[in-house]
């Protein structure tokens, strides 16, 4: 998809139109991000589908505990996710790499011959080439379909719109070739998105990771009160809180066992209630950018 073409002046459809939604709904993206980074987290994510409000979820192919989120989306082919594109690796006590062989994504890996943490992503950014990128995301999508799965969507771990104009641009190329949306968040990529007839986020992008911790319910509550219409989405990080996911992930099991508390209390339930706000995921999204 080329997202350098010049604004089309014609009136379009907004993205609550497009959604089958009313032009003035409040419409909220929930999805479930990290899925299959470790055990307590796959636990999190289904329970915030099946019984909570989250709508969709991304796997991230590459880590310990995603043959585990595969086999749980084999059994619950009514949950819909995509694939959580991955070149990071943001949990030192918990180690992956590159589907691909280490020599052929040598420009995706540190000194060390190890994907890069959160602090090397500029490092990442400046040497990443992009026939290794695609290389590695084709690898990570096609695992997901060899598992006999379909995937909705492609987003990235860590990196915003891919980090890089033409990392979002590949991607975007890959999405179209397997017939899968994206999530885009950043500005030039919505205002391309619109100029294509596709729905685009009409407010800021919510990471959960941005939230403090002290009274996170009462603030995701005011979030819901005060949604405004138009199309928003929340990338939430449920897990649960065990040893493991203590050990595992010391700066970010609270924020995911928080989410996970507030995302599958009756509490959550009973606002979207009130408030008439559609809670939609990326398959509702996938149809329009495949049609």
């Amino acid at each position: 998809m080329d997202l350098t073409e010049p604004t089309d002046p014609a009136p379009r459809a907004t993205s609550t139109e497009l959604l089958g939604l009313a032009v003035d709904a409040r419409a909220l993206l929930v999805n479930a991000d990290d899925f299959g980074i470790y055990s307590a987290v796959n636990t999190a994510v289904v329970e915030a589908v099946e019984h909570g409000i989250a709508a969709s979820c991304s796997l991230m192919v590459p880590c310990p505990a995603a043959p585990h989120a595969r086999e749980l989306l084999r059994e619950r082919p009514h949950i819909p996710f995509g694939v959580h594109l991955t070149l990071v690796r943001d949990l030192p006590r918990l180690p992956w790499g590159p589907l691909s062989p280490p020599e052929r994504v040598p420009s995706l890996l540190n000194a060390a011959g190890e994907l890069y943490d959160h602090a090397g992503i500029p490092e990442l950014l400046a040497r990443a080439r992009p026939a290794e990128v695609e290389r590695e995301f084709r690898a990570q999508i096609e695992t997901v379909l060899d598992a006999g799965l379909a995937p909705a969507h492609l987003d990235w771990h860590c990196l915003a719109d891919g980090g890089r104009e033409d990392i979002r641009d590949l991607t975007l190329a890959l999405a179209a070739e397997y017939g899968l949306a994206v999530r885009i968040w950043l500005d030039p990529g919505r205002r391309a998105l619109r100029r294509r007839g596709l729905p685009a986020l009409d407010h800021p992008f919510l990471d959960s990771f941005a939230l403090g911790l002290d009274d996170k319910a009462a603030h995701y509550a005011r979030l819901l009160r005060d949604l405004p219409p138009g199309l928003s989405e929340w990338a939430v990080h449920p897990g649960l809180d065990d040893p493991h996911a203590r050990a595992a992930d010391p700066g970010g099991w609270r924020v995911r066992s928080t989410d996970h508390a507030f995302l599958t209390s009756p509490r959550a339930r009973a606002i979207l209630r009130e408030e008439g706000i559609a809670v939609v995921g990326y398959r509702a999204l996938q149809r329009i950018w495949v049609t």
